[in-house]
């Protein structure tokens, strides 16, 4: 089974918790090998993808939203072998109703999202609150 949208319980989830404090949100990808556009446009999924990161951006630039760690996935030492994915990242939010004005936001569902939709196989998508940081687990 893939995910590529949330579910409807899963965002009534997501805006019953806290709102106003920063978030992080881990993406994990995984591109179709050519993108599903409806009107059968031929391009590669991460190329698709590529799309959505220009038309997302205005919007996601606006709300506050930043990159702060991209990665190449190379290996999943500990978890289900079969999972692979091409592309990580965690973005940063100042508040929870800041990535829900970038996901609501008009623009963003009509030239943004049909890219992801159209580009991605299956993905992960996965609210943190922050923690400090150091030098040791737990």
């Amino acid at each position: 089974m893939s995910h590529i949208d949330p579910t409807r319980d899963a965002f009534t989830l997501f805006k019953g918790l806290d709102r106003t404090q920063p978030v992080e949100m881990l993406n994990l990808l995984r591109f179709r090998e050519i993108a599903a556009y409806p009107d059968d446009r031929k391009m590669s999924g991460e190329d698709a993808y590529k799309a959505y990161g220009r038309e997302s951006a205005p919007v996601f630039q606006r709300v506050g939203g930043k990159i702060i760690w991209r990665g190449l996935p190379q290996l999943t030492l500990i978890g289900p072998s079969e999972e692979r994915w091409d592309m990580a990242f965690i973005a940063r939010y100042p508040s929870a109703n800041a990535f829900l004005e970038m996901v609501t936001d008009p623009h963003y569902q009509q030239n943004a999202v049909p890219h992801r939709q159209a580009a991605v196989a299956d993905s992960r998508l996965v609210r943190h609150a922050a923690l400090p940081v150091g030098d040791m687990f737990g």
